[in-house]
Order: C-alpha cells, then structure tokens, then sequence
C-alpha cells in the first residue's frame, strides 16, 4: 500500500513536521509543501519531495491538511491558487486540523460534488503523540473513503475511531477540547486549595491519583503545576481557538456549555496578560495568583 500510493502534506508545524516525518518513515511516497521555507527542507532531507506549490500537492492520492484554523483551511482549499482545482476525481482529502464542523460539512459537500472524498480526522495526543506515532485519531465521513486512508492514518495513530458521518470527527475533537479543559481547570483548583491550605500539594497528587479522581490530566499536568513548568506542549492560544469551535458548535445546536465558556474566560485573561504561548496547564498560574499565591517565573 505505502508503495502505490502517493500523498500529500501541507502544513509542518509543530505538529505537522512530525506526522509527515511518520509517513516518510512508514514508506509513503510524500509530497510536502509550507509556507515555511525551513520546514519544507527539513522534510526533504528526511525522504519526502517538496511539491513545489498546492497545485503540486493535487498530484497525490491522497492529501493531508494540518492547518491551524477554520479560515487557514478554506484558504488553502478555496481561496486564490488553492488546491481543489488540482485535486483529480477519486482522491481523497483528510483534514486533520481542528476546525468548524459546521464548515467542514460545507467544504466536503463542495468537494464531493467534483468526485473528491473527503474525511475530517482531527486528533489528541499533542507533539509527543505527534512525534512517536501515537495520535488518537477521530474521523468523520464515509467508512469506505476512512478504509482506503487507514494504512496512512495508521503511521501517525494508534487509535482511529470512525464517528460518523462528515463533521462527525470535528464534532468529536471540541468534545474532547471541552473535557480536557474541564479536567485541567479540576487539576488546577484542587492543588491551589491544597496550597492555599499549607498542605504540600505533591502529596495531595499522590493521594488523589490513588483514588477516583485519577485522571491523565492530574498525572501529567499535575506534574506540571507541581514543577512550575508551564513550557508549552499544548498552547493557551490553541485552546483558546479550540473552545471557540466547541462554544459555537454548541450555539449553533442550542447546547448549554456553562462550565467551558467559564474556562475559556480563564484562558483569554490568560491571553490578554501575555501568557498566550504557555501551556494549557497555566490556568493553575492564573488561579495560585488570583488566590495570592507567590508562583516563580513561568518557563
């Protein structure tokens, strides 16, 4: 399979890199392509061919967005010299951003109607996920197209799970987004009280991830607010976007989302204080200093 099929890869950031590095490791033949000169060449030297332009891109049997944002995503699709136009009958588009699902349905009915499949395949597991080949992989879209994809999503995920029809995998990354946050902002609260209360919040960790409140979230970002290192792995900008996406999907399906438009209030002060590049577990920073805590630095 990795031998008959080519496929294309357009954007290599932090995460991007990483998954096109996977492809090329896997045997696939990849095109690449970025608006980062640098990243493009980092690839090259690791196997992939640079496409030269997302006309070069349309080439591929299958293509692959990594993209930041909704409007990134329509741009490159749609907007002036954008790819759809190269992309021939029969191939297939997995877009593996996090974006509207809304906008997701339009954009696969458009290309639908020129004999384009696409899926909408976001995914959970951050740059280290990224960077060993272990992303959960949420898809939506038809299961036939999801099946002539599966060897390719399978050199950068572990786990790929077909939720539903297309927007369904959108639909599935804000719910994801909005869980994460939640179990962050529980993290964060629960080491500050300890803290606030002169109890060593390391023991409280330990004690709480022995019982029913274990979570990834009070292993690894427990750690983290226990370490004081706030380094980005997941950055309150791209939370701050991804709860945008969950608050307007649930506006849009009248869905109640008290406790994540509190959260995303939490991240925007974060934000607005200059901290949008730290990582996602800063809320507890932002809490410890509402609660009069002296904190050091954030790195």
């Amino acid at each position: 399979m990795s031998e008959q099929q080519t496929v294309g890869f357009v954007g290599l950031g932090v995460m991007g890199r990483h998954m096109a590095r996977n492809l090329v490791k896997a045997g696939f033949t990849l095109l690449v392509h970025d608006l980062n000169r640098a990243a493009v060449d980092d690839l090259v030297a690791a196997g992939a061919r640079d496409a030269g332009s997302l006309a070069g891109i349309g080439a591929a049997d299958i293509v692959i967005l990594m993209l930041p944002d909704t409007g990134d995503v329509e741009t490159v699709l749609f907007g002036e010299g954008g790819l759809a136009p190269s992309l021939r009958a029969g191939a297939t588009l997995v877009d593996m951003s996090s974006i509207s699902p809304v906008a997701t349905r339009d954009f696969a009915a458009r290309l639908g109607a020129a004999g384009v499949d696409m899926l909408d395949a976001p995914v959970s597991g951050g740059f280290q996920g990224a960077e060993q080949g272990t992303l959960s992989i949420m898809v939506g879209g038809a299961a036939d197209a999801l099946e002539r994809v599966r060897p390719v999503l399978s050199a950068m995920g572990k786990t790929i799970n077909h939720i539903g029809d297309s927007g369904a995998g959108q639909v599935c990354k804000a719910c994801n987004q909005v869980a994460v946050a939640i179990s962050i902002q529980a993290v964060a609260e629960s080491l500050t009280l300890a803290r606030k209360n002169g109890v060593d919040p390391a023991r409280v960790r330990d004690a709480l991830l022995g019982g029913f409140a274990h979570s990834r979230a009070l292993d690894l970002h427990g750690q983290r607010v226990l370490d004081h290192n706030y380094a980005a792995g997941f950055r309150v900008a791209l939370q701050i976007k991804d709860l945008r996406i969950a608050l307007e999907t649930g506006a849009a399906s009248n869905t109640p989302l008290p406790a994540t438009a509190l959260i995303r209030e939490l991240y925007n002060t974060l934000a607005a204080t200059g901290r949008a590049n730290l990582d996602n577990s800063s809320l507890a920073l932002l809490l410890q200093e509402m609660a009069g805590i002296a904190t050091p630095s954030a790195s």
